[in-house]
């Protein structure tokens, strides 16, 4: 029984990630989101995934790992580009120490929204928890 329950939570769990994020083929990206992307990112090669109603592209530049989301309609919603975690603002790590103790931060990124607004991420203990350009915290999302 403990055996059959288990299988079942890690499907749902499975199932749950693979929802959140799903690899997407080229061909089944719309016009418009390549193109955008094309537009902001020339002779850029990336992989796709669909992320809820949203696409995001993976990609290399300037030997910076990165992605972009874009809504169906091409329009660009935030960059996302992996710094190291001791690119953080101090507020950003002196934040998680005090709040999570013992907790180490396993990735950290900055994130340049449509609007220009800059936020640090910063994961841990499986939550990206979110920072204002200042260090300020933000919110705790789901990774």
């Amino acid at each position: 029984m403990k055996k059959t329950i288990l299988t079942s939570l890690a499907a749902v769990s499975l199932f749950s990630f693979t929802a959140c994020a799903q690899k997407l083929a080229v061909e089944k990206v719309p016009a418009a989101v390549k193109a955008s992307f094309a537009k902001d990112f020339p002779g850029i090669t990336t992989s796709w995934e669909k992320e809820k109603a949203n696409y995001e592209a993976n990609f290399k530049q300037n030997g910076n790992t990165m992605s972009a989301l874009y809504q169906s309609n091409g329009n660009k919603k935030e960059t996302e580009m992996d710094i190291k975690v001791s690119d953080l603002p101090a507020t950003v790590t002196a934040y998680i120490a005090q709040n999570f103790k013992g907790e180490a931060i396993k990735e950290a990124a900055i994130i340049t929204r449509a609007n220009g607004e800059v936020n640090y991420e910063a994961e841990v203990k499986g939550m990206d928890r979110l920072f204002s350009k200042d260090g300020k915290f933000i919110k705790s999302v789901k990774d």
